[in-house]
């Protein structure tokens, strides 16, 4: 998996830069077209390495002040054919595919885990559709609210920014869930109080619903359950996988409690509003533990790798 840098820097820094990039394990190429940047004035550098090798550049890149003087984007081709880049990859330690680069996976969960209009409007919707999947016994709505709600960018930017500690990333992912669950809960309530004078489903529908009780009932697979989907949810975002399939995974555990505890309030099932809310934190809880400990782990596998090329190149 061949990944392309463009660098651009301040002349006086170009020559730093270009010695950095040349001597980092499984770069392929590096071009420097001189005095190509007009704005800021300076060099723009072209590097082409494995990706397993760019999050190590990318940090002495940042130990040389590149960002604060320049700037280092990442983009991957589509198709890079050379004999020079297959000898990169192969040269690079680990896989491809397990590569982490941390600015990526920070700034793709930073994206995702604003308090943003849009966020409220999916998340209010996603509320509104489990709330009338559960009125009317109906797995097809509750499916299709877990398509819609978009919660686990928050969860997800609460893992990065505990490995990571970003204070600034993790505040904004709280706030993200702190106010989006329960806006769309309290949306999900009034339509449901709007809708019991109405006829539109009997006080007593909670009685017979039988294919959503698993949403009041907390238990250990609920526990479990939302341990394996923080786990799949943060492999996708480390992968660069699409994240349609994932968010239904992730939303089966946290869209539909949150409806549900919605309708019970108003419908006076108390009992089972508590336990649909003990439901949604301990999936909350449970997908931020897993996605951390996964991030965690691949800190430590990255680094172990790292650990394991300086000794090569010592005893070769």
């Amino acid at each position: 998996m061949i990944v392309q840098l463009r660098i651009c820097v301040p002349d006086e820094l170009s020559g730093s830069v270009v010695e950095k990039c040349s001597g980092q394990l499984g770069v392929a190429e590096v071009a420097l077209p001189p005095g190509a940047s007009v704005m800021p004035p300076g060099d723009v550098i072209l590097v082409l390495l494995a990706r397993e090798s760019v999050e190590r550049l990318v940090e002495e890149l940042q130990a040389l002040g590149v960002p604060e003087r320049g700037s280092i984007s990442v983009t991957t081709p589509e198709l890079v054919v050379s004999a020079r880049a297959g000898q990169a990859e192969a040269a690079a330690p680990g896989e491809g595919a397990d590569a982490v680069i941390w600015e990526e996976v920070s700034r793709q969960t930073g994206e995702d885990s604003r308090l943003t209009w849009s966020f409220l409007a999916f998340l209010v919707l996603a509320t509104q559709l489990a709330a009338i999947g559960i009125v009317t016994d109906s797995p097809i709505a509750i499916v299709g609210a877990m398509a819609v709600g978009p919660e686990f960018g928050p969860l997800a930017a609460l893992a990065v920014a505990l490995v990571r500690r970003q204070g600034r990333l993790g505040r904004g992912a709280a706030l993200a869930l702190g106010v989006g669950f329960p806006v769309a809960m309290l949306a999900a309530a009034l339509a449901a109080w709007l809708s019991v004078p109405l006829g539109l489903f009997p006080a007593d529908v909670l009685e017979r619903g039988s294919a959503v009780e698993f949403i009041y009932h907390p238990g250990p697979y609920s526990l479990i359950v939302a341990v394996l989907a923080g786990t799949a949810g943060m492999l996708s975002v480390i992968g660069r996988r699409s994240a349609a399939l994932i968010g239904v995974f992730i939303s089966v555990t946290t869209v539909p409690a949150a409806g549900y505890v919605a309708v019970a309030l108003v419908l006076g099932e108390y009992g089972k509003a508590a336990g649909s809310a003990l439901q949604l934190f301990l999936n909350l809880v449970g997908i931020v533990a897993a996605a951390t400990a996964v991030l965690v782990f691949y800190r430590l596998i990255q680094r172990r790798s790292r650990a394991g090329t300086k000794t090569g190149g010592r005893t070769s």
